[in-house]
């Protein structure tokens, strides 16, 4: 049974978070919002509790876990050799939505690293995760709160439809304000190497280091190749239905639909995520249709950061509708767009592709 525990997510109950913090202490799993998504956590140097978190999710070892801190200064416990930048882009960033991979320290265990000599160390801004982990008083190893592959979760009930009765428990503060996962940066490589956009821009990193990132998104169907470049398998974020994607465009948006339409089942309607300003223009293509397609607003067309926080929540919700595929337009690159981009395309991967790396919220 999985203990669902409500709060305030500005506000955290301290009896909440006392009792929730027992468990993780005790060897349970406890999921959690972050400002990203919400995660699910065990404490970091419980190994039945971290064993306990690939099973649950269906994971891979082989995919390292993020170490969520109270503090960014509790890096020097568990890092080593840490470069400067870490310092620049922790004054600057943290607490938010941003991961740092860094060298690790002995103590850190291999199982949360996948044997990796690196970890990747993440301080969350949202108040009950902060709480959280101020409470436990040792750092929380935590993914995203779902099964491996599947939409990440941004309200309770996306954790609970995927992991009911297979966690301890649940703190339920509301919809995550970001809707994606942290950017995940890599600065024991010269210059920077971004492993997954998200809620930090790739432009803002470069304005603060002053230095170009390299990013591509060059994902692999090989394991051995992931696990050196991790975050590179395919398929990821994805519903149980196919994801269709259209240029930025709602013409091309309609012409992807309609030939979805055609060969999709005839007795199941095709889902889209549309733009808010492109709904009456959509609509109206589709008005004479026997069957006309399911439409899940998803914020004004280049307003990547509102579309970001609808995003998983779209892709289940549409799921849910029982259409026979899920329609969408690829955002631009620029600012959040980029990180949109990149879970559009691993959630439209062919189901037979391996999951992409699930660093974690």
């Amino acid at each position: 049974m999985t203990q669902v525990w409500q709060t305030s997510p500005d506000k955290p109950d301290e009896t909440i978070i006392s009792a929730a913090a027992d468990v993780l202490k005790g060897g349970g799993l406890v999921a959690f919002p972050t400002e990203t998504v919400y995660g699910l956590g065990a404490i970091l140097t419980h190994q039945g509790a971290i064993e306990r978190i690939f099973r649950v999710k269906n994971r891979p070892p082989s995919d390292p876990l993020i170490v969520h801190l109270a503090d960014p200064d509790q890096a020097r416990d568990w890092a080593q050799d840490l470069p400067k930048s870490y310092f620049v882009l922790s004054q600057q960033f943290l607490p938010g939505p941003l991961t740092l991979v860094v060298k690790k320290r002995e103590r850190v265990p291999d199982i949360v690293t996948a044997g990796r000599d690196t970890v990747a160390l993440r301080v969350p801004s949202h108040p009950v995760a902060r709480a959280l982990l101020r409470e436990t008083a040792v750092p929380v190893a935590a993914p995203s709160a779902n099964l491996f592959g599947r939409p990440s979760p941004t309200t309770a009930d996306h954790v609970l439809a995927d992991l009911r009765g297979k966690i301890e428990g649940l703190i339920d503060a509301g919809p995550t304000p970001c809707g994606v996962e942290s950017t995940v940066l890599d600065i024991t490589q010269s210059p920077p190497v971004l492993l997954r956009p998200g809620g930090v821009p790739k432009e803002r990193l470069e304005e603060v280091l002053g230095v170009p990132i390299l990013f591509s998104f060059t994902p692999s169907p090989d394991e051995a190749a992931a696990k050196r470049a991790p975050g590179r398998f395919l398929r990821h974020y994805a519903p149980s239905i196919p994801v269709l994607l259209s240029d930025g465009t709602a013409d091309a948006l309609i012409q992807i639909a309609l030939a979805a339409q055609v060969s999709g089942e005839a007795d199941k309607p095709v889902g889209l995520l549309v733009p808010d300003d492109w709904a009456a223009t959509i609509k109206e293509a589709f008005r004479s249709s026997r069957r006309p397609p399911i439409l899940y607003h998803w914020g004004q067309w280049g307003d990547w950061e509102e579309m970001a926080k609808r995003l998983f929540q779209g892709l289940r919700w549409l799921e849910r509708q029982g259409v026979s595929a899920i329609v969408a337009p690829l955002p631009n690159e620029d600012g959040m767009g980029l990180a949109l981009r990149d879970r559009l395309l691993r959630a439209s991967a062919r189901p037979s592709s391996p999951p992409s790396a699930d660093w974690g919220p």
